[in-house]
């Protein structure tokens, strides 16, 4: 039998699907915080590896991983700005997610949170981990992630520009303009009332888009239900956000001096934009306006990511996907070094920024996890993710520490080993084979 042929805009007017609802991005909201002190997780990527030079080479010390090991470590060039922050923080070698090996080096940011392979043509993903920990959390805050991107939106499968994934392995948009950002967290332009006229109108909206969809629904044929599905899955996600969203109407934004934050700052000036965009993570965590947040720096797509042009930070010709290729040895390994370094010196700020700000009796990043890495080890190398893994010492952690693991060992190991501590415990996640003891005090 022939399926119904239905004018596709008259489909959506239908539905009223056709009314774009833009405003939705700013209203991530749920149940009041809790009163104890919360748990963080913050995601931190970067794209085309690191500088990798033999350690017993003249440029052997730009070499980003430590030498030595265990609790006996020295840091060489490209992580020295984070020495004064060890006790903070352990750095991970021999990582990989293990069905990721088998992908092109540049298809894995989309892979770094989710472990999934990405299978052509319809390179499915999974859900990321700051997603997943969402579900546990995600209601206790006004947003339930914060996603930050130097590129924003999604770009597209195996180059997306965006980390982060929902629960159909679909990407979650992230944001780029620092002022953006601080408007949607701590915006004060739309009284309760007008917002609360918008809500409902909203949900009268959906109530109409579902109960057209009934009717429209046996008219179709199999493969044009599967699409309208997947239509009424987002169209009920939607749905869930405006209700929860109505519980934080009464509730005002925290009051942030805009001043704090270099919102003008673009990826034209690196080192500005760069920490704008922590500071905001920082201002999210401090306030408990999230306590999920994912920052891609740049995405794999080579010279296409608006964050190949940061070396400029370092004194580099903007090439930062160039730079990557030419770092095997010699000065290109050093050129490469300095840039890491820069990079090891915003984290650092961010850290610091964490670390300096009391909470309870102890301070904001005791209580927070960051993960700061890539998916590569070198442009186009799958294995041995560059990782530091900061914070936590009162959620378990012990740090002080280079711990090199064995190829066997996955990476979505260590994201058990964090969900666990994080207060919202898994049995597993991806290929992962069970917890990191050597983590854990």
């Amino acid at each position: 039998m022939k399926a119904t042929q239905i004018n596709r805009r008259n489909f959506l007017r239908g539905t009223g699907a056709s009314l774009a609802l833009p405003w939705l991005e700013a209203t991530h909201l749920a149940g009041k915080a809790e009163s104890s002190t919360p748990t963080r997780m913050a995601f931190v990527y970067f794209p085309f590896g690191v500088s990798l030079p033999k350690p017993d080479t003249e440029f052997g010390h730009w070499n980003w991983f430590p030498n030595g090991e265990g609790a006996d470590f020295t840091l060489n060039k490209p992580l020295e700005p984070l020495d004064s922050l060890r006790n903070d923080l352990t750095i991970l070698g021999g990582l990989s997610h293990p069905i990721c090996r088998k992908l092109g080096g540049h298809d894995t940011g989309d892979t770094w949170l989710t472990g999934a392979f990405l299978p052509p043509p319809t390179y499915n993903n999974s859900i990321s981990l700051d997603q997943l920990a969402a579900q546990y959390v995600g209601q206790k805050t006004r947003f339930s992630t914060l996603n930050l991107s130097s590129d924003g939106g999604v770009g597209e499968p195996t180059r997306s520009t965006t980390i982060s994934f929902n629960k159909d392995g679909r990407p979650v948009p992230a944001l780029s303009s620092p002022q953006q950002v601080f408007n949607r967290l701590f915006g004060q332009d739309e009284s309760g009332k007008a917002h609360q006229r918008r809500l409902e109108n909203t949900d009268s909206l959906l109530d109409l888009v579902l109960e057209h969809s009934k009717s429209v629904r046996r008219k179709l044929g199999t493969q044009d239900q599967a699409k309208l599905d997947e239509y009424l899955d987002s169209v009920r996600d939607i749905e869930k956000r405006v209700a929860t969203s109505q519980k934080w109407l009464d509730i005002p934004k925290p009051k942030i001096d805009p001043s704090t934050v270099d919102l003008s700052a673009t990826p034209d000036a690196p080192k500005a934009y760069i920490r704008a965009m922590y500071d905001l993570m920082y201002l999210a965590f401090q306030t408990d306006t999230t306590r999920l947040a994912t920052f891609m720096l740049g995405q794999v797509a080579g010279a296409t990511t608006i964050a190949n042009a940061f070396p400029t930070a370092v004194g580099e010709k903007g090439n930062w996907h160039g730079l990557a290729h030419s770092a095997g040895k010699g000065k290109g390994a050093e050129a490469l070094g300095k840039f890491d370094q820069f990079l090891a010196l915003q984290l650092a700020y961010f850290l610091q920024r964490l670390k300096d700000t009391p909470e309870g009796d102890g301070n904001l990043l005791d209580s927070t996890l960051v993960l700061y890495g890539s998916s590569n080890s070198k442009t186009h190398n799958n294995t041995n993710y560059p990782t530091v893994l900061a914070g936590g010492r009162k959620l378990g952690f012990k740090h002080n520490q280079f711990i090199k693991f064995d190829s066997k060992t996955p990476f979505s190991n260590l994201f058990v080993t964090m969900m666990d501590k994080f207060g919202a415990p898994i049995e597993k996640f991806a290929d992962s084979t069970g917890e990191m003891t050597e983590l854990l005090a």
